[in-house]
């Protein structure tokens, strides 16, 4: 599976903070906001990305990720100028999309809690059409709204309903069978001239091959588009840190961890962050694994 950060827009609503800066590139606490989109994807246990932003933005992205091998990664780019809605991603990455199945997430979206690379990766193996992640809110006409019956059956989608059918939204993770392509090419734009997710996520619907996959009790999905859930994610980031002494989206520990570099890479990198207490975690859990490799070494 492949999967796509889409990390364009204006950020508007983050004005005048984005007037000259990227939105994702904003720090949510110790690191920028696209740290955290770009862990589920890597948890999901995918390597192959391409990143969407604006063509302006691109050298910032490519000087903080590069090509992504550091991180055991294949980073490609692509840029989204002007907005045409968050169908356009498969307009914009069919060639990258290439015939395999695919994931989206949005540049400003936080996911987090135990148990949640379990969650991606049945969302992988189990893919059958598409699938979308739900989380129940208290406001659910802000939303792309799912209504599900007794069985847990996706029956509905609405996008922004004033009298929802449910309080379970549709988050901004999506998994999609390789057919979400031509799909895209063939969505009219809407209304407010926008390609959008939800005209996508019902024609796998009406074919049956669609389903919604609720984030329960114990997750956390926090969308960082205003000025206000920016700092709600920032203090949550901060308190759960703090008390845990673990970090959230911490790529370097999440490559490690997954396989895709070795706990040296992982010491090389830590060692060019050593002055923020990031890159000293960083090298924490990269002489853990170098400690435990050494154990299994002696025991042998």
């Amino acid at each position: 599976m492949r999967g796509i950060v889409l990390a364009g827009g204006a950020g508007s609503r983050l004005r005048p903070a984005t007037s000259a800066a990227c939105k994702q590139l904003l720090p949510v606490y110790d690191k920028p906001m696209v740290y955290y989109p770009l862990s589920v994807l890597m948890l999901a246990g995918i390597r192959e990305i391409l990143l969407i932003c604006s063509s302006d933005d691109l050298p910032a992205f490519r000087r903080l990720f590069g090509d992504g091998s550091r991180l055991g990664l294949r980073l490609d780019y692509a840029t989204q100028d002007v907005p045409r809605g968050l169908a356009d991603a498969f307009r914009i990455g069919a060639d990258f999309v290439g015939g395999q199945r695919v994931a989206l997430v949005l540049g400003d979206n936080l996911f987090h809690g135990s148990g949640l690379s379990d969650v991606l990766a049945r969302c992988v193996r189990d893919l059958d059409g598409a699938a979308l992640v739900g989380y129940e809110v208290d406001d659910p006409r802000r939303y792309g709204v799912a209504e599900v019956d007794d069985d847990g059956r996706l029956l509905t989608l609405e996008e922004k309903p004033p009298n929802p059918r449910s309080r379970l939204a549709v988050t901004g993770l999506y998994f999609y069978d390789s057919l979400v392509v031509e799909i895209a090419r063939g969505l009219r734009p809407s209304a407010r001239g926008e390609l959008e997710i939800t005209d996508v996520n019902r024609i796998y619907l009406e074919a049956g091959r669609a389903s919604i996959v609720p984030l329960g009790r114990g997750y956390a999905w926090l969308d960082t588009g205003t000025h206000e859930s920016l700092l709600e994610a920032s203090q949550f980031v901060q308190t759960l840190e703090r008390r845990q002494g673990v970090r959230i989206a911490c790529l370097e520990e999440i490559a490690l961890r997954q396989g895709f570099i070795g706990p040296e890479a992982c010491l090389e990198m830590g060692h060019e962050l050593y002055n923020s207490a990031y890159g000293r975690y960083v090298i924490q859990v990269a002489h853990s694994f170098l400690d435990d490799e050494r154990a299994v070494l002696e025991a042998m």
